[in-house]
């Protein structure tokens, strides 16, 4: 039951940072000058945590139906652990990639 709460929490994240706008969630963004702001792509980077958040979300809704079948709750707290294991990093490498920063010719 714990990991649909967290899947539904990570749904609700994605969505409120995809289309609530609410980039503040995006650790380090609110910190920034908007001239350093401006040198992001934040609707890239908003596409990406929602990617990531939705996947994440899938990994542990798939691993507490698998853990329902198979009567094994250990089932739903390893697809936690494996949920973070590949959505956190993704989310950092793929968030501060070149891909999102802005190109401006000067």
């Amino acid at each position: 039951m714990n990991s649909l709460i967290v899947s539904i929490i990570f749904i609700v994240l994605g969505i409120a940072i995809k289309y609530g706008k609410m980039y503040f969630l995006i650790a380090g963004y609110n910190t920034l000058s908007k001239e350093e702001k401006d040198k992001y792509d934040i609707d890239g980077i908003a596409n990406v945590f929602r990617n990531a958040m939705f996947g994440m979300s899938f990994i542990l809704i798939f691993g507490y139906l698998i853990s329902k079948w198979f009567e094994n709750p250990k089932i739903a707290t390893y697809s936690l652990f494996i949920a973070i294991a590949i959505g956190l990093p993704y989310l950092l490498i793929v968030s501060n990639s070149q891909k999102y920063k802005v190109k401006k010719d000067n």
